[in-house]
């Protein structure tokens, strides 16, 4: 959105932060280069949000935080540097949203906001749940098995952690249940489909209430040929539409974070998967310019 790019926290809002890290993916990579296309199509964003009724950057002091310095070879240094940039602009007591990046990167997001807020209610679109219990040799850490490390970590509170979306084949016929038993309510795509994006809005109030909500949202939670750009597609998903529709519905939580992830450029057509991730990212900053405005 051409704001300035820069390290100075003062009297800032919100950061945003980019993670070009990819090494934790499991089938196409390339969500390293999502920050920059993103950044790079969010500069036909400005002015006024016309749905939500707010010109996000008239209340909000936004600035471009710039990239974490990733370690392309270590996920732990990776993830290291991924919490100590959040504290660092939580410090400033500004909100940050992140740019990914494969969902690996959620769990060091997670413990940052932990950090700062305790226990945290988490808002998570996907196609897939990621709470898979694999190792690769000996590895514990992918973009697979992000929530269920976060829920071993007890980052989140199970009595408010919606996934939304999943779909697709699974290991074997339990993948669903062991989600649910860790403390996961799934709204699959056949239910999101047959709910509609009000009473997804609705359950969401609901289940997380006035909790700290965090929310994750990886790209391809919508369908490929809305969003082709992504590592792991999966067909049957949510319309760009109705994207916009339940982010703009998160309108009134207790919103702290937000961090949209698995943008992938390099199958990308015309920038599209690139330019709603851009605009998702508008949605959720002007979900917290409402929740500044409203509070003056």
């Amino acid at each position: 959105m051409r704001q300035a790019a820069t390290r100075d926290l003062e009297n800032v809002d919100v950061a945003i932060l980019g993670v070009p890290f990819d090494s934790a993916t499991s089938y196409r990579s390339g969500t390293r280069f999502g920050p920059r296309k993103i950044r790079e199509v969010s500069a036909m964003l400005w002015g006024s949000n016309q749905a939500l009724r707010v010109a996000p950057l008239e209340h909000v002091r936004v600035i471009d935080y710039g990239d974490v310095d990733v370690v392309p070879v270590d996920i732990h240094a990776t993830f290291e540097r991924i919490t100590h940039d959040v504290k660092t602009i939580h410090a400033a007591g500004a909100t940050v949203i992140t740019l990914g990046g494969d969902h690996s990167i959620t769990l060091p997001l997670l413990r940052a906001h932990h950090a700062r807020f305790g226990k945290i209610a988490v808002v998570h679109f996907d196609s897939h749940g990621d709470m898979w219990e694999y190792d690769f040799e000996g590895f514990r850490f992918s973009h697979g098995t992000t929530f269920r490390r976060a829920v071993q970590e007890n980052l989140l509170d199970t009595d408010a952690y919606l996934q939304i979306g999943i779909r697709g084949s699974t290991s074997d016929f339990d993948d669903y249940a062991r989600a649910t038993q860790l403390g996961a309510r799934i709204i699959t795509i056949r239910d999101a489909m047959k709910m509609g994006t009000e009473n997804i809005v609705e359950t969401i109030h609901q289940t997380t209430g006035k909790r700290p909500v965090y929310v994750s949202f990886d790209i391809d939670s919508v369908d490929p040929a809305y969003a082709p750009g992504t590592g792991t597609p999966e067909v049957g998903g949510f319309t760009s539409f109705q994207a916009l529709e339940m982010v703009r519905g998160l309108n009134g939580l207790t919103l702290v974070g937000f961090d949209i992830v698995e943008v992938n450029p390099s199958f990308d057509h015309s920038d599209i998967t690139s330019l709603l991730a851009a605009n998702l990212a508008f949605e959720f900053l002007s979900l917290l310019a409402l929740k500044k405005q409203n509070r003056k």
